[in-house]
């Protein structure tokens, strides 16, 4: 039995990932923001711990939240999308909140659960995107959501370094069908997350730094 550890897992992609591998018998501690995702990761079996990556002071304290433990598989899901337009500046209001959830909040979180990570010879993953393929839909004008993921791929594969005891790869789960996906992608959740398993399943140390999509692709280019 592995412990997995996922971040941002109220809905969508990141509660896909908690019923899968608690399907699998593996232990699963999950982050939620508000009462009614902690109460769904309750109902799978998980061991729910309130988290904001948005809010800096709720972030700093998960180091002692998670004090002792040995983590297998960690994953960071959470994020946001600008629904922006992509031909005007963003405003610093906007651009502060998709930036810290969807970047900020992974270099906070990161030094904190790395050592974890290192200590169980695991794997850090971050869910990300190659061209960010919510962004390129139109309609979408998500240019500030292109940008931002592109900063989480820097931000993990400068990481790498830091941590040579343990994995860290960010994760391309296709255009799903979430709340920011729509009912239109072409992925269900469950499709994503079953093969986002089988390719965290497969690592080698090759991929460390690099981003992989959810059919096993490993990307040349971000």
């Amino acid at each position: 039995m592995s412990t997995v550890f996922v971040i941002g897992a109220s809905r969508g992609i990141g509660l896909e990932f908690v019923r899968q591998y608690r399907a699998g018998g593996d232990r699963v501690i999950a982050t939620a923001r508000d009462d009614a995702g902690l109460e769904r990761l309750r109902d799978l079996g998980a061991e729910p711990m309130r988290l904001d990556v948005a809010d800096p002071l709720s972030a700093s304290g998960l180091s002692w939240q998670l004090d002792g433990e040995k983590i297998d598989v960690a994953l960071y899901v959470a994020g946001v999308i600008d629904r922006g337009t992509a031909s005007s500046p963003p405003t610093q209001q906007a651009f502060d909140a998709l930036m810290h959830t969807n970047v900020l909040g992974l270099m906070q979180v990161l030094p904190q659960v790395m050592p974890m990570v290192e200590e169980a010879g695991g794997v850090f993953g971050a869910l990300s995107s190659a061209m960010s393929q919510i962004g390129a839909v139109p309609g979408s004008n998500s240019w500030m959501y292109r940008v931002s993921k592109a900063a989480l791929n820097m931000a993990v594969s400068s990481a790498r370094f830091d941590y040579p005891r343990a994995t860290l790869v960010t994760l391309d789960p296709g255009w799903v069908q979430t709340d920011m996906g729509g009912g239109a992608a072409p992925l269900t959740a469950e499709a994503s997350v079953r093969g986002l398993r089988d390719v965290l399943a497969h690592l080698n140390p090759g991929d460390n730094g690099r981003l992989i999509h959810h059919d096993g692709r490993r990307a040349t280019t971000w």
